[in-house]
């Protein structure tokens, strides 16, 4: 399988260059040059799989021409040590709990797979060359990505995140590692993050003397396993007699999450139609709306992991839909909500059902709620525990909520981050000094 580049501009790479660029040399994202759809046996008898099956099926149609199939079912047995379990809150609606890996946010599974993925690819080689990853987060991303790498041989992580616009929880959990992990507090925001990632990527000074991948959804190891949890939530809706006319609600930031469900789709899942749902932060709904992609700085929400302004994988939508706001409005709905409607839809949720939303996922269920046909089953990607969010969760609330014992461990370590301008040259200088 090769994997070309959305600005098609560059020549096609294979999986493992496409893995260790990340980007591509023309500043485009990587694709595959087709998408494999699965048998029709395989959806008809889904529902009597387990995920990690499910998921060993997906990533073999995904990369089984590049890795054998003994090593792809390892690398996914690796990654899955948590479920992605579907909770019927009421009426149809249901929610995909992601939160239950090691971090608790749904970038556990793209992150775990990523790190194994280029882990196999390292090993293959004899050389004694480190890989450098970069990543930029504006919540989730960070802990998922530096945990899933966290002593990995021959890699060395730098996470970047702007300073003051993630949650403490969330800080602790890629700021307290150490080891091979180097968090970078950058003075901006999150897309001035991604904007010196992209840089490093194009910069020919750093990438003769650094080999330079990242783990943002950017690469396509990131944000292609991402569709494992795609198949298993229809999987469970059909073991529930649920799986007609399936609508996924996806909490949009960057668009990875929503890009690899349009992937499953493409690959035989059957699902209905798409909602993406924004909050503040809605080019992506402006797009919709005007034909017209109008990227702009990104603004500071109480859903921070969807404080984002140029979304990466909008290239991707753009690419699977031939740049046709047409073909894309046929498939795919939006809709915004701002930090008020946010705290809402949290109280009201929980005051009525019972069921705690954190408030990226609030977005996804209010979506639902609010554009959902009667003949629907709708359910929404719940993609962070809320405790990760917990002043926030709390002052809408007016009570505690219980912090994970994954958390706390996480809360009892130090904060050791190095603080860095939106400047490149500061940034490239910084990894100049890491040879």
């Amino acid at each position: 399988m090769k994997y070309y580049s959305t600005n098609h501009k560059a020549a096609p790479a294979t999986l493992e260059e496409a893995v260790k660029k990340g980007l591509a040399p023309d500043k485009g994202l990587y694709m595959p040059e087709r998408i494999n759809r699965l048998p029709e046996g395989f959806i008809d008898n889904i529902g009597d799989m387990d995920f990690h099956t499910i998921a060993t099926a997906v990533a073999t149609s995904f990369f089984g021409e590049d890795i054998p199939a003994g090593d792809i079912g390892k690398i996914v047995r690796d990654t899955l040590c948590f479920d992605t379990p579907a909770v019927h809150i009421h009426d149809n609606i249901w929610s995909l709990e992601l939160f239950h890996g090691p971090t608790l946010a749904f970038k556990d599974v793209g992150g775990r797979f990523m790190a194994r993925m280029l882990s196999y690819f390292i090993a293959r080689e004899d050389s004694r060359r480190k890989v450098t990853v970069i990543v930029a987060t504006s919540g989730d991303t960070g802990s998922a990505v530096a945990n899933g790498f966290l002593g990995v041989d021959g890699i060395d992580v730098i996470v970047l995140y702007p300073e003051g616009k993630v949650s403490e929880i969330q800080e602790k959990q890629f700021t307290t590692l150490g080891q091979n992990i180097t968090a970078l507090e950058v003075a901006g925001n999150f897309d001035d993050c991604q904007r010196l990632v992209k840089s490093a990527f194009m910069d020919p000074d750093l990438n003769r003397i650094l080999t330079l991948t990242s783990a943002n959804s950017i690469n396509v190891a990131r944000f292609l396993p991402q569709a494992f949890y795609y198949f298993n939530a229809y999987a469970q809706l059909k073991r529930e007699g649920k799986a007609e006319n399936v609508v996924f609600c996806v909490p949009s930031g960057n668009f990875g999450n929503i890009t690899a469900g349009l992937m499953a789709w493409k690959m035989g899942l059957p699902v209905k139609r798409f909602i993406a749902a924004n909050n503040r932060n809605d080019v992506f709904l402006e797009y919709l709306q005007t034909g017209i992609y109008r990227p702009r700085a990104s603004v500071q929400t109480i859903a921070n992991a969807m404080d984002v302004g140029d979304p990466s994988n909008f290239a991707r939508v753009m690419d699977l839909y031939g740049n046709s706001v047409e073909a894309v409005r046929k498939d795919i709905s939006g809709c915004r909500y701002t930090d008020d409607e946010i705290r809402e839809t949290i109280a009201g949720v929980q005051g009525k059902y019972g069921y705690l939303l954190d408030p990226h996922g609030a977005c996804g269920y209010q979506g639902l709620k609010d554009n959902l046909h009667p003949d629907e089953t709708g359910i929404f990607l719940e993609t962070a525990h809320p405790a990760k969010f917990k002043d926030t969760v709390e002052s809408i609330l007016g009570k505690e909520i219980g912090i994970p014992a994954k958390l706390q461990e996480f809360m009892k370590g130090e904060k050791k981050s190095i603080k860095m301008s939106a400047d490149f040259g500061d940034f490239k200088n910084y990894l100049k000094t890491r040879v």
